[in-house]
């Protein structure tokens, strides 16, 4: 049954329905690949893939249109995949269940997927739109882009020709992009010893959930919780308190979340039960005054569990709460160029107990500044190397710089105001896009990145608004219309 079939444009929520029903992690494309080449088999369009598994499919330029510059739409074929933690769902073969809310379209206990899922629907309507005239266009799908843009870097020149990129990727209608942050992941390994847990303990796990999260970019600034420092919090009170053992902890997933939940397992003397759980209540309180409304689903809980075999040695244990408490999160600096932008921030992403007595850090550092991205890497790479653990960077990815003389901006403004009668804003973005490593590999290719509504991504609250799917939609055909011819 559809349920979108009634929103319009009908083609473009007709596709984004379609990708809902298949699963596209980060790394597990396969299925999404294949549909992409089987719509380009049935519908008579060119396509190839590289080794990598980026497909392009290309559009031939309508006749009295030769002439035009070609022009290259590029989304990425995966998702983010995070749900709430008692929601039953298996990501490598569950369909998302879309549903309309008012004004959005959003899922049910998980993400949505419309950051990219929505370009992809796009291209496709535009790739069999007749009532577009136009000159060549080629739609680009990547892979991987959310969990390293592995599909952008892995581009070698000669996969398409177009020398202008319109990047379907953004998430707020009315803005035009026109440049990105550089991003670097920091990743440390701590070892610990484990220790027989003592027979004279009660067990109790700590749960905090409800806290928004976000994309550590779009969202690092607007003063969410980060569920592992608030974690972290409430077990140094609580081992200044009395004495705990910690078992196990966790919180976050995605290296480019700003972590929803954390769980930790704590044992203690019996006698100490009632002063930490009133030490907890406490925390619901402090944390209830210190972000009212912005996070009035936050909650806290504590349930009595099995206990396990081993506990932490408590030196290992007081290192691993001191450096993720020490370990930055957040804005580090605001650009002195354009108001309102993050110039760089360090998101504290994941923390994990692994196999072989290791613990799991994951970080992210984000800048529009190569020079600020790295020294954000190295300031988070010395607190955990204060604390003994192994450090390790990734390669990276560039940003984006800005050029306000850009041919497919004067386009778009203009086709911008021509549409809806008003000045849409030019910005850069915090996030990171695949523009950067695409710019980086294709010289002089001109670039501008936009896109509908999208709230909440990378969480299971992320939303898309109907009306501007429909302005998007509108938006992208007049500039494609206005493409001019190619130099002589």
């Amino acid at each position: 049954m559809s349920i979108l079939s009634g929103l319009d444009p009908h083609p473009v929520w007709h596709y984004f329905e379609e990708i809902c029903r298949i699963p596209r992690l980060s790394g597990h494309e396969k299925e999404m690949r294949a549909y992409l080449l089987n719509f380009a088999h049935i519908n008579h369009l060119e396509a190839k893939e590289d080794e990598a598994g980026n497909v392009l499919i290309t559009k031939p330029s309508a006749e009295g249109f030769e002439n035009r510059k070609t022009v290259v739409l590029q989304s990425h074929m995966d998702m983010v995949g995070e749900k709430n933690a008692d929601f039953p769902h298996d990501w490598l073969k569950d369909p998302i269940v879309p549903r309309i809310e008012g004004g959005w379209v959003t899922a049910t206990g998980t993400t949505l997927g419309a950051d990219d899922g929505i370009g992809i629907a796009a291209q496709m309507a535009i790739l069999l739109s007749e009532e577009l005239k136009s000159g060549k266009i080629e739609c680009l799908f990547t892979v991987d882009e959310e969990s390293g843009m592995t599909g952008a870097a892995s581009l070698t020149p000669g996969f398409f020709e177009g020398n202008i990129l319109i990047n379907l990727d953004s998430e707020d209608e009315g803005i035009l992009f026109i440049g990105c942050a550089g991003g670097i992941d920091t990743v440390a390994e701590l070892r610990y010893s484990p220790e027989p847990s003592p027979s004279d303990v009660i067990t109790h796990e700590i749960s905090l959930t409800g806290l928004m999260g976000g994309h550590s970019g779009d969202e690092i600034h607007k003063g969410f919780g980060n569920s592992i420092k608030l974690m972290i919090r409430i077990l140094l009170d609580l081992s200044k308190q009395s004495k705990i053992s910690l078992h196990q902890l966790k919180g976050g997933n995605l290296r480019n979340a700003i972590p929803r939940e954390a769980f930790a397992l704590i044992s203690t003397k019996r006698s100490e039960i009632n002063v930490i759980k009133k030490r907890i209540e406490h925390f619901r309180y402090v944390f209830a005054e210190e972000f009212g409304d912005l996070e009035r689903n936050l909650k806290i809980t504590v349930k009595e569990a099995a206990t396990p075999r081993y506990i932490m040695d408590p030196d290992d244990q007081n290192r691993l709460l001191h450096v993720l408490n020490c370990c930055p999160h957040g804005v580090l600096a605001w650009s002195k160029e354009m108001d309102d932008l993050v110039e760089t921030s360090t998101n504290l992403a994941s923390v994990h107990f692994g196999p072989g007595n290791v613990i799991n850090i994951v970080t992210t550092q984000r800048s529009s500044l190569e020079s600020s991205k790295y020294n954000a890497a190295w300031m988070t790479e010395s607190c955990f190397l204060l604390a003994g653990a192994k450090v390790t960077h990734s390669g990276g990815y560039p940003g984006w710089k800005p050029n306000l003389r850009s041919e497919v901006l004067r386009i778009t403004r203009e086709s911008y105001f021509d549409l809806f009668g008003k000045e849409p804003q030019v910005r850069a973005i915090h996030a990171g896009l695949e523009c950067g490593l695409i710019y980086e590999k294709f010289k002089g290719i001109d670039m501008i990145s936009i896109g509908p509504t999208i709230k909440g991504a990378h969480t299971p609250l992320e939303k898309i608004e109907i009306r501007t799917v429909r302005m998007f939609w509108d938006l992208l055909l007049h500039i494609l219309r206005n493409i001019p011819e190619k130099d002589q």
